[in-house]
């Protein structure tokens, strides 16, 4: 990330941080000293530089991550905000913002049992999906710093990261988790809790381990909201610990709300939109461009079921945008030359003048590059070649 606050009141005694130097400008979202986060436009500004039809809810008025969730709530209650793979049921469920909201208010009540104070940090151990989303926001409306593990990362890592932290909750997928990081957990005394989403197998005789049925509170409990600060601390993000032992990135509210709002500026995201999710959420890139972002837009967003399944997900789901890594393009550009290996002359020449001729076309869409009498051919090239490999995209 590019903004971090390392002067936060929140950093803890021997916590290992990146020191990261904040932006130093001064604007209408800008903090008068540090400069993080800041925007050198005002509010009229930034409505001026969006697509009327875009319904983005401004880092200002959001003020904090909590906060961008209870705005997209009282914008679109009952647009289509989640989807999943049910495999209970085999089949694709649906949330709105209001169920997601219920839920919300549900584990929030569980989490306020736990005797947790402000500031206090809990962690999410999961894969992507819409259970994610609501302990994060259950968490940080409450004044909570959320730690985000990666679902299969080794016990070590996750021990370091869980002490590091100083988390008092842990969220994780299923038994099989625990049965390979349980004995890591042992000498974590402030972890207090250990929640466990999936219920299989037999329950370990751990007095911190419970499981989600049993822990989220039952009946209507409304969604709390206790004001934070933009620039309050909002969650740690670790480093993959490649070069030595993992190291937290501390990002407050401010650091995600901007650096989401500088990707609508950069992609024009409509209420219609729909992405699809499949990179780790534990990760800075989906975490801010598929989930703050979306909810910025009020787009939808559908969890893949694995990156195994990614090309069947595409065709299902029918994503408008992708959030990816370029090993993901690559697989996929890689498919495409070897089917026009084995395929005609003709059909080799016609791909390679589509993509001469699409590139130009998006760049000229885009406002990055002239109109050019080689565009008049991109109807005909679209319907002969671009539509097929658009149509295997979802």
């Amino acid at each position: 990330m590019k903004q971090i606050d390392t002067t936060s009141h929140h950093h803890r005694p021997g916590q290992t941080v990146i020191p990261l130097p904040p932006i130093h400008r001064q604007g209408a979202f800008g903090h008068p000293d540090t400069g993080i986060g800041t925007a050198t436009i005002t509010t009229r500004g930034w409505r001026a530089s969006l697509h009327p039809d875009q319904d983005i809810i401004l880092p200002e008025e959001a003020v904090t991550l909590p906060g961008l969730f209870r705005e997209r709530l009282h914008r679109s209650p009952n647009a289509i905000a989640y989807r999943q793979f049910d495999r209970l049921s085999a089949t694709w469920k649906s949330f709105t913002w209001k169920q997601t909201a219920r839920e919300v208010g549900c584990w929030q009540e569980a989490l306020k049992r736990e005797g947790l104070k402000r500031g206090d940090t809990v962690a999410i151990m999961l894969n992507n999906r819409h259970g994610w989303v609501v302990m994060d926001q259950a968490a940080l409306g409450l004044g909570l710093v959320v730690v985000s593990l990666y679902a299969d990362d080794r016990p070590r890592n996750v021990a370091h990261i869980l002490r590091d932290s100083g988390a008092k909750v842990l969220l994780i997928r299923d038994i099989a988790i625990w049965n390979r990081i349980g004995s890591a957990l042992v000498p974590l005394k402030r972890l207090k809790r250990v929640i466990c989403r999936r219920r299989s197998g037999e329950r370990p005789d751990d007095g911190r381990f419970t499981y989600l049925s049993h822990w989220v509170a039952p009946g209507y409990h409304p969604m709390v909201h206790q004001e934070s600060g933009p620039d309050d601390l909002a969650t740690l993000i670790y480093t993959s610990g490649t070069t030595g032992r993992p190291k937290g990135v501390m990002l407050s509210h401010r650091n995600l709300l901007s650096n989401a709002y500088g990707g609508v500026l950069k992609v024009t995201v409509f209420p219609g939109d729909r992405f699809l999710s499949f990179l780790p959420l534990s990760h800075a890139l989906e975490r801010t461009a598929g989930y703050y972002l979306p909810m910025m837009a009020g787009a939808e967003v559908t969890y893949a079921r694995s990156v195994a399944t990614l090309a069947e997900d595409i065709l299902l789901a029918r994503p408008t945008l992708l959030i990816s890594v370029p090993r993901i393009y690559e697989r996929i550009h890689g498919r495409l030359e070897e089917r026009l290996a084995d395929g005609s002359p003709v059909a080799r020449w016609l791909f390679r003048l589509t993509e001469c001729v699409g590139w130009r076309q998006m760049r000229h869409q885009q406002g990055k590059g002239p109109w050019m009498p080689i565009l008049l051919l991109w109807n005909l090239m679209k319907k002969l070649v671009a539509d097929k490999v658009l149509e295997r995209l979802g």
